[in-house]
């Protein structure tokens, strides 16, 4: 591994706070190997930014105030503290325009103008659905202001289960994606058998 992987990953793993935030960045770079698998692209711009785009959530770079935080854009932070954060690690610097570029169209919503971008899109997409989903969902309860009870969370889990698999772009991301789909809706399911009379 590069040196500059190391120091990326060494920063992140300070930065993501709190703690359990920092398992996202390997999983997700591990599933962009899977996706790219056959496919040609630059992985040093993958890796840097599936480490990267998450460091606007992070505590200590987020808002601590509830309504600062309700409109706070993590992705503008990431975009805008990236290209010195990879000029103090070292990352190669005709590479920094390209993970920004990345870091913007990561979300579900985004558009994406290379495959590096399509790769790191649909990888964030797998990890809002099945078991992990519901992991990362469950531990903000009470914590994050979209999540104030277990039926916002349920909400949450149902939409990304109804909108999320077609946004799914690449057709390896498709085929990873297919458990994870079946496994959040047999949890919904038996969430629902479950929560009689109220889930609250």
């Amino acid at each position: 591994m590069s040196n500059y992987r190391n120091r990326i990953e060494e920063f992140i793993r300070a930065a993501a706070q709190p703690i359990e935030k920092f398992g996202h960045q390997p999983r997700l770079y591990s599933l962009t190997r899977e996706i790219g698998t056959n496919l040609s692209y630059d992985d040093d711009v993958v890796f840097a930014a599936v480490w990267l785009h998450d460091l606007g959530v992070f505590t200590g770079h987020r808002p601590e105030d509830p309504q600062a935080l309700a409109k706070w854009d993590n992705t503008a932070y990431a975009m805008a503290k990236a290209p010195q954060i990879l000029a103090d690690l070292g990352f190669p610097p005709a590479k920094h325009a390209a993970v920004v570029e990345a870091i913007r169209t990561h979300q579900p919503t985004g558009a994406p103008t290379a495959l590096e971008g399509e790769i790191l899109r649909d990888a964030d997409i797998l990890e809002q659905l099945g078991a992990i989903a519901v992991m990362r969902t469950v531990c903000k309860i009470g914590r994050d202001t979209r999540f104030p009870d277990f039926t916002a969370a349920a909400a949450a889990l149902r939409q990304a289960l109804a909108n999320l698999p077609k946004e799914i772009h690449l057709p390896s991301t498709r085929a990873l994606a297919a458990a994870r789909i079946a496994a959040l809706e047999m949890f919904l399911t038996q969430l629902d058998a479950e929560a009689v009379p109220a889930l609250y």
